[in-house]
């Protein structure tokens, strides 16, 4: 079973290798000295909406040139996007005034059409606006709501027990070959950082959000300008109704329960911002602390029921996130391919969506901490070695899948266009469970897939899904949270200084990526083909904040007395240096479990963690001299570090960084 929406080939993989980005407001070159206009044609396969067409030209073609194109093709010209008052340079930069859509294209024939149309000297590139394919995700439900929740963690929400991709404790009932530690490493950004910020908003940009949801509503997104239900436009954007966001494919308010849908973008709404400490079902990697102070959900719609998907919706989606505030879009959809391709091909092709995407990230989202904004991908189910697009394209984040073992799961692409990993959940693990090894989150509970393991039944919340869907918003989920903290403490960024912190804060895989991997049925998994092929690594909350603070992190083993050297930190003459002091809080302590005080000797910090989790501690020294200047004291100067510690079940040799 697998929640990743197979779609129909759309456009290229971006697989082999790099090249430079699409430039902003770059005009494309003149592919007619190369095989013809036809070369200015996109067309990957044959699942298309025949009545459409997008268009984009070298220049705002004028009134004369676009009355022509529809006289002579029997059709109507018009924009793709909306232009936006106060956006209108961001979007020339982008090229979005210059895409146009051709409707009644089914009256002469679409390839006709793009012919024609293709043949004229101003146009730059005709797309068929290719149709997406979805499989329907299934669904394991949560019908166990009455459990309390168990003792150590953050939240009382009854069901975080079972979410073992915040925190991993090893329960051996979620598989045999579960691994301690294999998750995000969230529990102690929520206990000593942030919990959230409602001012950071994410898109989900997917199936419909149920926005009624117990354990969503407090933290959906609301258009303060629009009043719900009056048929009015309120805010004069374009949009009627749009209170929690737009359902671009049948053009008015979200829904999420029509025949066909999945509850894929509930769940993955769920996984970003369902409500902490609330007392109900599950928590959210950035859902607050149950007073008020969750990051917030936009859902744009681009699925509903068995229609939509297409390449029209989703631009259209991805803009109107830019426009409304967004942060962050989360995008756990894309498109397979009917051949492989390189980057270059899609440079020179160009695309609307990288036009889009582009567009989003560099609008200003409702946020003081960056100049731009991010987007998040999954990387694909296929169990290909690539990225696929649109994620795949060098400048946007990419995210494989690992199970609770800490390995890949079997379907998770990987290679070329893979930019980090996180937990997707894998339900062929030993035993056989068929759900709690997968990733836990809200769901509609009006979905008849809805069922009970033992008894078919309707009705419950909360459900299990796995795939790099389902990993995708538990990395867009901690840049919510990334953002939340550095809104905090005053810092900013950036945006490509900060997207590279989110990549690099990750912990290493490709140590434990030796031998077989083995499921349930005896099959069997060779991890090598993966290496160096997941990304930088898993994600992990705690050194993304730490990233975020400018505090170096020092890996520690659990369960063991140990000496981590300073050196990184002091200098290579820290060895030789006089140390005065460590300080430590209680928040600290408790989360490192220290059976006994930390201190330095020689450079080294001695520390002794019984606990899984993560803490700062405080190392004093003089810097010139063996005693502190001051006073009648003539001596050296204080040199004061922070240094945050992880203890985990296993110490990587490389300080977990890559």
């Amino acid at each position: 079973m697998k929640s990743w929406r197979k779609y129909a080939a759309v456009l290229s993989v971006l697989a082999l290798g790099a090249c430079a980005a699409l430039e902003e407001g770059n005009v494309l070159p003149d592919p007619s000295s190369d095989g013809g206009p036809m070369t200015k044609v996109a067309k990957f396969n044959d699942e298309y909406d025949e009545g459409t067409l997008l268009v984009k030209f070298r220049s705002v073609p004028s009134e004369e040139a676009l009355a022509g194109i529809a006289s002579e093709n029997g059709a109507v010209v018009e924009k793709l996007f909306t232009s936006t008052p106060g956006r209108e340079e961001l979007e020339a930069r982008f090229g979005l005034d210059r895409w146009f859509v051709i409707r009644g294209c089914e009256k002469a024939g679409v390839d006709a059409v793009a012919k024609a149309v293709a043949s004229v000297d101003q146009v730059a590139l005709v797309q068929y606006n290719h149709l997406s394919q979805k499989n329907s995700a299934g669904i394991s439900s949560a019908a166990d709501l009455t459990k309390a929740s168990a003792s150590g963690l953050a939240f009382n929400d009854p069901l975080l027990v079972d979410q073992w991709h915040y925190h991993n404790a090893g329960n051996a009932s979620i598989t045999t070959s579960v691994k301690k530690g294999a998750d995000i490493n969230v529990k102690d950004v929520w206990a000593q950082l942030t919990c959230g910020d409602p001012d950071i908003i994410v898109a989900v940009v997917d199936e419909g959000v149920k926005y009624t949801h117990p354990d969503l509503e407090a933290n959906m997104w609301k258009n303060p300008d629009e009043i719900a239900g009056n048929g009015i436009d309120d805010d004069g954007n374009g949009f009627i109704d749009d209170v929690h966001g737009w359902n671009f494919v049948d053009k008015g308010p979200v829904t999420w329960a029509v025949d066909g849908d999945s509850g894929h973008g509930t769940h993955c709404a769920g996984t970003i911002a369902a409500v902490n400490n609330n007392g109900k079902g599950v928590s959210g990697v950035a859902g607050g602390s149950g007073k008020g102070d969750g990051c917030r959900i936009m859902s744009c719609q681009i699925f509903s029921g068995y229609r939509g998907g297409d390449v029209y919706s989703t631009v259209n989606a991805i803009k109107y996130a830019a426009d409304m505030g967004a942060s962050v879009i989360s995008c756990s959809f894309g498109y397979t391919a009917a051949f492989a391709s390189d980057n270059a091909y899609i440079q020179s092709q160009g695309s609307a969506e990288i036009d889009a995407i582009h567009y989003f990230e560099a609008a200003q989202g409702n946020n003081t901490v960056l100049n731009g904004n991010v987007a998040v991908f999954a990387a694909g189910n296929e169990a290909h070695p690539y990225a696929h697009y649109p994620g795949a394209f060098h400048d946007i984040i990419s995210v494989t899948a690992f199970g609770p073992d800490y390995l890949p799961a079997q379907y998770t692409n990987y290679g070329p266009g893979c930019n980090i990993c996180a937990p997707g959940g894998e339900s062929r693990l030993p035993p056989w469970t068929t759900y709690k090894a997968q990733v836990l989150s809200t769901v509609p509970s009006e979905l008849p897939e809805l069922y009970d393991q033992r008894t078919p039944q309707k009705g419950f919340d909360y459900g299990y899904m796995q795939g790099t869907s389902m990993a995708c918003p538990h990395v867009s989920g901690v840049v919510a949270l990334a953002l939340s903290y550095a809104k905090k403490i005053g810092k900013t960024f950036d945006r490509e200084e900060f997207k590279s912190l989110i990549i690099s804060s990750a912990n290493d895989l490709d140590s434990k990526l030796t031998g077989m991997k083995k499921y349930y049925d005896g099959s069997t998994l060779d991890l090598a083909q993966y290496y160096h092929k997941l990304g930088t690594g898993a994600i992990d909350a705690w050194r993304l904040m730490m990233a975020i603070e400018g505090t170096p992190c020092l890996n520690a083993a659990m369960g063991k007395r140990q000496w981590l050297d300073l050196s990184p930190y002091f200098g290579t003459a820290s060895a030789s240096l006089t140390y005065v002091g460590v300080e430590v809080d209680e928040e600290s302590s408790e989360a490192l479990g220290l059976a006994e005080e930390p201190y330095v000797e020689h450079g080294r910090l001695y520390v002794h963690p019984t606990k899984m989790g993560s803490g700062k501690v405080v190392v004093k020294a003089v810097g010139g001299g063996t005693e502190l200047g001051g006073g009648d004291n003539v001596g050296g100067m204080e040199l004061v570090r922070e240094v945050s510690i992880i203890s985990r079940s296993i110490k990587s040799s490389n300080q977990g960084w890559l």
